[in-house]
């Protein structure tokens, strides 16, 4: 009876479109769509920015290498339609340098080839945009019972497996010393016999009976050691392969902002894209990532994420009042033996000149010791009393980063260099 089985594809594809050939064509101009991703990120509004995108490459980016022939030599050619010319005439050379194309003497009716631009999904667009950007300092802490992670590990030799994982070597020392040891008595005793045979014919007369005695027990003993068997099917191993649990890497990433009164509109506006970036980051690239939002202007409090980004609640500025609280969460719910704790605070900088103090002493005694890294954003040029506490924090401490924006189109690049893979603070 035969069975006939239909395989129907109903992945999403437009018309007339590839998905092998888009793929190689992803691929292929990676570096160059990547670069087209952070232009397009400048001009991208905060609910705009998980769009898809219309990518424009310049036309010498996509050409393709062809050939060509050049000027000169002598060549046969086919005219269709020729009345001219029969076989045998010479053509005279054009006239002019050239091969032709857009130089400076070219005419004003030539024809050009616009950039070429095509179309990437959301998909591919969130892709590119947090491409080469990882967490740092990362590592995998905790056992999960509920849903491990396994890896297989390589676990010795074994006499039954697949043909795949045959190890050749391996059975051939196994056959060897088999070989060895169920003929070592058998070649001893050989060559006993040999040595006998040998004094036996160097006596004067040979000693035909004892001759032709040894050399039966001879035979025989040579018959016995052909008798083993080059190979057999108990010499064979297998590589050995076992599943593992491995640790997961779980992460508390703690985001900290300024909403005081000094931070007017358009550096919270600031703020927040940078902290929408970095949101987005955790949330496609890591499953177990816990992100607590705290904002803060007098006193700090923990929101939710809509509070976060949408609250208009104002006032004056206590900065240590978010890194306080910062480390009363940690302690109550985020043990740093079982978590990788991070921090990213955007502020304007504007701080009590004592509260300033205070912060780098909770920073270097309290949350840096327990937190993987921990980022600074200033929102604005101008350096304010806490940017110059911690710029000590920096000079000390390898695990913290600080940076500045002052306007939205220095967000991305910012974000990129805090959190790119192999970052070195």
């Amino acid at each position: 009876m035969t069975v006939l089985q239909q395989v129907i594809d109903r992945r999403l594809s437009g018309k007339n479109k590839s998905i092998g050939n888009r793929e190689r064509f992803l691929r292929r101009f990676r570096a160059q769509i990547r670069e087209a991703v952070r232009r397009a990120v400048a001009g991208r509004s905060i609910h705009d920015i998980e769009q898809g995108e219309d990518i424009t490459l310049p036309r010498r980016d996509v050409s393709e290498p062809v050939f060509g022939h050049g000027s000169g030599g002598i060549r046969e050619t086919v005219h269709p339609g020729n009345r001219d010319y029969v076989r045998g005439d010479r053509i005279e050379r054009p006239s002019g340098g050239g091969a032709g194309g857009a130089g400076p003497g070219a005419s004003q009716d030539a024809i050009g080839e616009d950039d070429f631009v095509f179309r990437i999904t959301r998909e591919e667009f969130m892709q590119y945009f947090f491409d080469d950007l990882a967490l740092p300092h990362l590592v995998r802490t905790q056992l999960l019972p509920d849903a491990p992670e396994w890896k297989s590990r390589r676990a010795g030799f074994i006499s039954e497996g697949t043909p795949t994982n045959l190890h050749v070597v391996r059975s051939m020392r196994v056959a060897l010393s088999r070989r060895i040891a169920l003929g070592g008595d058998t070649r001893r005793r050989l060559h006993e016999l040999e040595l006998q045979l040998a004094e036996a014919m160097r006596q004067t007369p040979p000693m035909t009976g004892e001759i032709h005695a040894l050399t039966v027990q001879i035979e025989l003993l040579r018959r016995r050691l052909g008798k083993i068997p080059f190979f057999d099917p108990f010499d064979l191993r297998y590589r050995n392969r076992v599943r593992v649990p491995l640790p997961t890497a779980k992460a508390a990433m703690f985001c900290l902002m300024d909403v005081s009164g000094s931070m007017d509109e358009a550096r919270k506006d600031i703020a927040k894209r940078f902290f929408i970036l970095l949101y987005l980051f955790l949330k496609r690239h890591y499953d177990r990532t816990d992100v607590i939002f705290i904002r803060h202007h007098t006193q700090a409090t923990e929101v939710s994420e809509e509070e976060f980004f949408q609250s208009t609640e104002t006032g004056g500025t206590v900065v240590s009042s978010a890194l306080t609280l910062m480390h009363q969460i940690i302690q109550a719910r985020y043990p740093p033996g079982e978590w990788n704790i991070y921090g990213a605070q955007a502020s304007d900088g504007d701080n009590w000149h004592q509260d300033s103090a205070k912060c780098r002493e909770l920073l270097t005694g309290k949350l840096l010791p327990v937190s993987r890294y921990f980022a600074y954003v200033q929102v604005g040029e101008e350096d304010q009393n806490l940017w110059e506490e911690y710029t000590q924090v920096q000079d000390s401490s390898p695990n913290f980063a600080m940076r500045k924006i002052s306007d939205a189109a220095e967000i991305y690049p910012v974000f990129r260099e805090l959190f790119k893979k192999g970052v070195s603070t």
